[in-house]
């Protein structure tokens, strides 16, 4: 028996989009999650879809959040006559139309991905802090699921990850011959999407990610509250060592921010062998609440020492001096060039000046803003002076947008 992962087509053009299930008041129903769950709904109240974007109306579409399929008659009749046991049709009112739609939901939840087989799985674990999700799937990729686990099902949700709707055959055959809009079908059996080559290439992969995240990770803890829901800018490739930039949230004693790269000092993707990067990663400390602007700094900062290897060992190893572009950036930092001035490499006693990773020590490498006034002086007189006078305040590694000048 095959099975496919019964998929909303979006590649449709000028087509509409239905809201989420409201009752007859216009009011979204409490939990709009529960069609996708994979057992039978409780539904007395008549239902109402919204249309969240106008367009071509298909025979079939799914809610953008919780998933619910919104179907016309002739698919709900389709699936109650192939698969009466498997299914439950909710009449719904579709705004604007007379044609009659129904919720369809698939009342059986069975546990058949094949992990082995699938070109990817992952889990959630306890320290991903969603404790009522431990042990299901954060991300699956490429599904393969065991056929023998199935029974005599034809329509169903994946245990673990009830996000995947799965139908035999036979009803992908009979919607396809009825012309039904809006589906789209891959096969979740057959031969491993995964090469064994490919497969081993993911694997060490995935232990290099696990290795170099946990180390660094448990030390960015020993520098204060690492904030879990911190909502920054995180790239997919680029020069970053593994092709990924992140960035992270520390909160500190006596209302201080501590923001961190954390990926400068991740593995050579290409070599997919253990190394700590370029060996560093840069910090920035801040009092000034809800600061915005110290991620894009790090940002631009982090990107100039992918790209000029010049500047990455006075970085990695002594003290250092640069602008960057100021776009976006508060206007008392700005020189008349209209950028930014730091000085990496400051030493402080509040932070540590390396951290030792499985595959190597790695410098943590502190960013200090610099007012004009003292890039002009730093630039007459060197930064000898200039650092003393830093040091003559506590901390003096802090970086400020809003400050006097030392000079």
């Amino acid at each position: 028996m095959r099975y496919f992962e019964l998929l909303d087509d979006m590649d449709i053009q000028d087509r509409w989009l239905p809201g989420e299930a409201t009752n007859s008041q216009g009011q979204e129903i409490d939990d709009i999650w529960q069609f996708a769950d994979g057992c039978p709904v409780q539904i007395k109240e008549h239902l109402r879809i919204p249309i969240s974007h106008p367009g071509a109306l298909l025979d079939y579409a799914t809610t953008s959040v919780g998933g619910a399929p919104v179907v016309h008659r002739r698919v709900a009749n389709i699936f109650s006559e192939l698969a009466p046991d498997d299914v439950q049709v909710i009449p719904v009112e579709v705004e604007g139309q007379i044609e009659p739609y129904f919720i369809l939901v698939a009342t059986r939840n069975i546990r058949c991905i094949d992990d082995e087989r699938s070109g990817e799985v992952q889990f959630w674990h306890p320290e991903d802090g969603q404790p009522d999700k431990v042990g299901t799937y954060r991300a699956v990729s490429r599904m393969r699921i065991d056929p023998a686990k199935v029974g005599d099902a034809k329509v169903f949700r994946p245990w673990g990850w009830t996000v995947a709707l799965i139908v035999s055959e036979d009803i992908k055959d009979a919607v396809e011959r009825a012309g039904v809009t809006g589906m789209r079908f891959e096969e979740v059996t057959g031969p491993s999407p995964v090469s064994p080559e490919e497969r081993e290439h993911s694997r060490k992969l995935k232990a290099l990610y696990d290795r170099t995240e946990t180390a660094r990770t448990a030390f960015w803890r020993t520098l204060g509250t690492l904030d879990e829901k911190a909502i920054l800018p995180i790239v997919v490739g680029g020069g970053w060592p593994a092709k990924r930039q992140v960035w992270r949230v520390i909160h500190r004693p006596e209302g201080r921010t501590l923001f961190v790269t954390d990926g400068l000092s991740d593995f050579f993707v290409e070599a997919v062998e253990p190394s700590v990067g370029f060996g560093l990663e840069l910090a920035l400390e801040t009092d000034e609440a809800q600061a915005k602007w110290p991620v894009t700094l790090l940002e631009r900062i982090a990107n100039e020492l992918v790209g000029h290897e010049h500047l990455r060992e006075p970085a990695r190893t002594g003290i250092l001096s640069m602008e960057v572009g100021g776009e976006h950036m508060p206007e008392p930092l700005l020189t008349k060039d209209g950028r930014v001035a730091v000085l990496l490499g400051m030493d402080t006693p509040t932070l540590p000046t390396h951290f030792t990773m499985p595959d190597g020590q790695v410098r943590l490498v502190t960013v200090k803003t610099l007012m004009p006034r003292e890039l002009t002086y730093l630039l007459e007189h060197g930064r000898e002076e200039l650092l003393h006078r830093f040091n003559q305040s506590s901390p003096g590694h802090l970086s400020k947008a809003w400050r006097q000048s030392v000079v």
